[in-house]
């Protein structure tokens, strides 16, 4: 294709090359834009009326009204058809009906006076509105021709919207052609509608009908004319190239069906034209068996597929099961994973593409990579994580493949290289046997660095006030504006009462004690240095292990000093280490969203690397699960290596995923459900690949997994269980089910069975109560370094 430089150009090469050279770029083209990932969707198709003022030659969805008992489904069959979707975990309503019946049947006109609306429009925005509200399934409109101010309408209770173009040619208009005596399937009708849908920013299906008498340079004038509309908008998230089926009691039942060259021609030809920027489908109802030649045509989605209800426009041609779809998938090297209707594009910038009705309903099914998210299950709720120790991400089959992602992260950290941010967007995103050798490669990683040890540390929390002045989007900690929980009362710790608590939890056997706070508007830094004079004075051997750096720059501000001057003055009141929290996402992008006027990137990694300079280790942490994508968590991860590779002061990573229930941005509509389990697995994993060679351990939260979920991370490149957490307080105002403290006893009951070794460390991972710092405070010194070897090390 290098000389081809001109639509001509590329007709002509299009029509001339053989059918396998053209293939295989398409395949290549796919693989480039996609990997080895393919899609479906998970849907309940409800046909709202099938009365239709066009006379389609192929057609037997439209009908007369004498054939039907009803002319449009009342409210309440829509609402039993969309429960029923929802019951069998569908995520798509699927509202399919004929054009514009109105305008040619009085029963059509009669039946919406009688539901109370002037238009088929109309009606069709009151019950997809009902489904996107009661069920929560997201509406895909196939409603024919619409004008702006259809699509004004109906954009906001629809996640997309679809129009087939089937022909460009107005020859098939003709008398004795198959779209004669059918207005709306005027090409030049359709394509405005088309490009109206562009202008209104809808989530856009289009494509072919072939076989119906064209020839394939008039499929070539189709595919271009939707190719200038996209260039122009932007809005086509797939198209779709659909063979013509004869069908009994239609004026084609004799006509004969495409060759299966001639799909897999167009669909190649499709994806040459279209390149990697839209996703390219065929039914796979329509072409049982034909899988793999739809794979190797360049295919890369398999449409709506649904559980519950027929395919209403082709009857005669059942769905496929989707475990078989699966596996025909598996068995040419490609995972089968279920998406929204609206494409992850168009899910990632939902604030371009989706009403604000239903941008909350698109955030409540979506993951991080814009597809559909796996299970219910959520960080923080009482329910056991998907996974088990010995098995993370479920039962082992298939068996793993290490991907090109994979093997050039490995090579890259054993070398002691940062790995590709590329690559760890496609280790986030990997699915089925890539994503469990992922989980593999990190756990042989934690063996030859923590050996079968698991720690954990005594602590207690204590969170010595939730009154702040900042406006954090995801907390719902703080109590000091409409962003504010439920769960608790604004709230402020005297000294005594942080002093005893710290003694009850030395007598308990703690070692440690982490305080964090709000920023409380009255509090300056001589309050954080009278924390820890009450701490040392309550208990002079307690490790005291505190402050963000949003604290640590709040304190420095207020007092005048520079940040590595306070943080002297705190290390000489006792401060001992730092934690690694106020991080969220280490990317501006995100951070614009959760936390506006909270530290930003480089101020955080300058805070934390000036803790490092002068003798104060930290931990480190990622909040994730929310408004984020892989990139922005490659991104934090790289950061976090990179700022380790310099200093040498992080003691372990933490992923924290987010907690949904009580956090106002999710209230708000504006975040996901939290990771998913395999996201959550990922994060650990990739984590762990990441950072090889530079923070050697890596915790699981039981507070926000429970101690089943924890567990089942061991496996997963985790080896560390954390601190058992007396009275920890901010996951529970977010909504959490765990958080109010475990034992020893909890933690060997997960870890004795997966036979491995509990050990209790202190903070900085030597033993209990025992002081891991050089006297020159250096971070560069082989204690720090070596106090993750769990099994492997002489303490």
């Amino acid at each position: 294709m290098s000389l081809i430089t001109t639509d001509a150009d590329l007709r002509a090469w299009l029509l001339a090359t053989p059918l396998e050279a053209l293939s295989r770029q398409a395949r290549g083209l796919r693989d480039a834009a996609f990997g080895s990932r393919l899609t479906y969707s998970r849907k309940v198709f409800i046909p709202l009326t099938e009365l239709c003022r066009d006379v389609c030659g192929y057609c037997t969805f439209a009908k007369a009204p004498r054939r039907l008992a009803k002319a449009y489904l009342e409210p309440d069959d829509v609402m039993a058809i969309a429960q029923a979707g929802a019951a069998a975990g569908c995520k798509e309503a699927l509202f399919t009906l004929g054009d514009k019946p109105e305008l040619r049947y009085g029963a059509a006109r009669e039946a919406l006076a009688r539901l109370g609306f002037a238009s088929t429009v109309a009606y069709l925005a009151h019950v997809a509105g009902r489904v996107l509200r009661e069920t929560g399934l997201l509406p895909h409109i196939n409603a024919g021709v619409l004008t702006t101010e259809d699509y004004a309408l109906l954009r906001p209770v629809a996640a997309s919207m679809g129009l087939m173009l089937e022909t460009a040619s107005p020859r098939l208009g003709e008398v004795g052609q198959p779209h004669h005596g059918s207005p709306d399937k005027a090409p030049d009708v359709r394509l405005r509608s088309i490009e109206d849908a562009g202008r209104a920013a809808i989530p856009f299906t289009s494509g072919l009908l072939i076989g119906i008498g064209e020839t394939r340079a008039e499929r070539l004038d189709a595919l271009l004319a939707l190719r200038d509309i996209h260039r122009r908008h932007g809005h086509l998230q797939e198209i779709i190239v659909q063979n013509f089926r004869a069908k009994a009691g239609t004026r084609m039942a004799g006509s004969p069906e495409p060759a299966l060259e001639e799909l897999v021609w167009t669909l190649a030809a499709a994806r040459l034209i279209f390149g990697g920027s839209l996703s390219l489908q065929a039914p796979p109802n329509l072409n049982p068996g034909q899988t793999a030649a739809l794979i190797d045509a360049g295919l890369d989605d398999f449409g709506g597929v649904s559980p519950v209800t027929i395919d209403h426009v082709n009857p005669e041609a059942p769905w496929p099961q989707i475990q078989a779809l699966a596996a025909e998938c598996a068995a040419r090297g490609y995972t089968l994973a279920e998406r929204l209707t609206a494409y992850p594009p168009f899910v990632a910038d939902a604030a371009r593409w989706q009403d604000r009705a239903v941008r909350p309903r698109v955030n409540a099914l979506a993951g991080a990579d814009g597809l559909a998210r796996e299970e219910a299950w959520s960080p923080g709720v009482a329910e056991d994580a998907p996974g088990r120790p010995g098995a993370p991400l479920g039962p082992a089959a298939p068996a793993p493949v290490r991907g090109r992602a994979l093997e050039r992260a490995l090579k890259a950290v054993e070398a002691g290289r940062e790995p590709r941010l590329d690559d760890l967007e496609d280790l986030f995103a990997a699915r089925g046997p890539e994503a469990r050798a992922i989980v593999e490669a990190a756990d042989d990683l934690r063996r030859r660095v923590a050996g079968e040890t698991v720690t954990y540390v005594v602590n207690r929390n204590i969170n010595y006030t939730n009154i702040c002045t900042f406006s954090c989007s995801f907390c719902a900690f703080s109590k000091t504006s409409t962003k504010a929980g439920t769960r608790d009362t604004p709230y402020v710790l005297s000294f005594d009462e942080i002093g005893a608590r710290v003694r009850e939890a030395w007598d308990a056997g703690a070692t440690e004690v982490c305080l964090q706070g709000g920023i409380h508007p009255s509090y300056t830094g001589d309050t954080y240095l009278d924390i820890c004079r009450a701490v040392k004075a309550a208990c002079p051997d307690m490790h005291i292990h505190a402050f963000s750096p949003l604290e640590i720059a709040h304190g420095a501000a207020s007092l005048g000093r520079g940040v590595p001057d306070f943080l002297k003055m705190l290390k000489d009141v006792g401060l001992a280490s730092l934690p690694g929290t106020a991080a969220e996402i280490l990317d501006d992008e995100v951070r614009a969203v959760l936390c506006p006027d909270k530290l930003d990137t480089q101020t955080w990694l300058d805070i934390v690397g000036a803790a490092h300079s002068v003798g104060l280790p930290t931990t480190s942490t990622i909040m994730f699960g929310h408004v984020d994508r892989p990139i922005h968590w490659g991104r934090h991860l790289l950061a976090l290596r990179r700022l380790q590779a310099r200093t040498g002061g992080i003691t372990e990573f933490v992923p924290l995923p987010f907690v949904h229930m009580q956090s106002p941005v999710y209230l708000r509509g504006l975040a996901r459900r939290g990771p998913s389990w395999r996201e959550t697995v990922l994060m650990h994993a990739v984590g762990r690949i990441v950072l090889h060679g530079q923070i050697d351990s890596i915790q699981s939260s039981w507070v926000k997994l429970g101690l089943r979920g924890a567990a089942a991370l061991l496996d997963a490149g985790c080896n560390d269980l954390g601190g058992v957490l007396m009275n920890e307080s901010i996951s529970r105002a977010a909504g959490a089910a765990h958080g109010q403290g475990v034992d020893a006893a909890d933690f060997e009951a997960v870890v004795a069975p997966m036979g491995r070794v509990l050990r209790q460390r202190g903070t900085l991972y030597g033993e209990p109560g025992r002081a891991s710092l050089s006297p020159s405070g250096s971070m560069r010194h082989p204690m720090l370094k070596s106090a993750a070897l769990g099994a492997h090390s002489s303490r």
